[in-house]
């Protein structure tokens, strides 16, 4: 300041200079070199630290040299897209319309035995059991292009600020929260994530699966039900007794959304209101609980 006071600046030129420092430095503060772990690649410091926490050296290694899991903006940008309510619930609308109830109908027509067996084990209703699935993948039709490993991994690599960037560049601007907030949002959710992302690699591990074939959202949720890999242990169910659970197999997966309704209080003789509370513990949206009560009564009138 020294400097500019001996040149005898003018106020509007001291003003211009200063928004300009300020901004410089607002970008330095958002744009941080490279961490040296990805300079070894994307990965590196992600599997030291999966490798720490008393994952297989091997095993471990095996994965992340598998061309098809990598680093990835495709779907792991979507985590921090800005969304309006009203397009939550114009977005769910689709799934009470006629032809959506149609084919929700018939799907419980071809497997009316494994919901009549859930029904029997878990007591609750078959058709929001469907209506759970109609939802969350279209009764199983819905294409995951997702790779779950590559969704989770991508975000538990968020420490480093070059992959940061590479997130916060591709988010589209009409989607685009402020810089801060994205910052603090992935700061926050890598955590999740690697909780996640542990889940995920003992699930594959104990039910012998590849990791490109598990796909799911671009949030790590995986199979037709669309279960986050931490909730696998203590709700998913193996609906067809052949000694694994497989969530991209139908009766897995409706035995699943069963056990995970019967453990959050689901019961005959609850309420609409009661039900929407439970409903609720599956998918925090007040929305989605409405169209999940929708579907399932236009279903009972089939």
């Amino acid at each position: 300041m020294a400097g500019l006071c001996a040149k005898k600046l003018n106020f509007k030129k001291i003003i211009l200079i200063a928004g300009i420092t300020a901004t410089v430095l607002f970008n330095m503060c958002y744009t941080l070199p490279a961490a040296e772990p990805t300079a070894k690649g994307e990965f590196y410091a992600l599997k030291q630290q999966l490798i720490k926490d008393g994952f297989d050296p091997e095993k471990i290694n095996n994965i992340y040299t598998n061309k098809a899991v990598k680093f990835t903006t495709i779907g792991t940008k979507i985590f921090f897209y800005q969304f309006k309510d009203a397009e939550k619930k114009r977005n769910y609308s689709q799934f009470s319309q006629t032809a959506s109830i149609a084919k929700a109908s018939s799907y419980i027509t071809t497997h009316t035995q494994t919901l009549a067996r859930a029904h029997k084990e878990f007591k609750v209703d078959k058709t929001i059991i469907t209506a759970i699935l109609l939802v969350e993948t279209q009764l199983g039709t819905y294409p995951m292009k997702h790779l779950a490993i590559n969704m989770l991994s991508s975000l538990s690599a968020l420490s480093d600020n070059t992959l940061k960037e590479k997130i916060w560049l591709t988010i589209p601007q009409n989607r685009k929260p402020k810089k801060g907030k994205f910052i603090k949002r992935a700061d926050t959710k890598k955590h999740w994530a690697y909780r996640e992302l542990k889940a995920l690699l003992t699930y594959i591990e104990q039910n012998k699966l590849s990791p490109e074939t598990v796909k799911g959202s671009y949030a790590g949720a995986i199979g037709f039900c669309q279960f986050m890999p931490s909730n696998i242990p203590s709700y998913a169910s193996d609906g067809n007794k052949d000694g694994k659970i497989d969530l991209l197999n139908h009766e897995d997966a409706i035995f699943s959304v069963a056990r995970y309704f019967k453990k959050h209080g689901w019961k005959p003789g609850l309420t609409k209101k009661e039900q929407g509370k439970v409903i609720h513990r599956y998918n925090h949206d007040w929305y989605y609980v409405e169209a999940i009560q929708t579907i399932s009564e236009k279903l009972k009138k089939q």
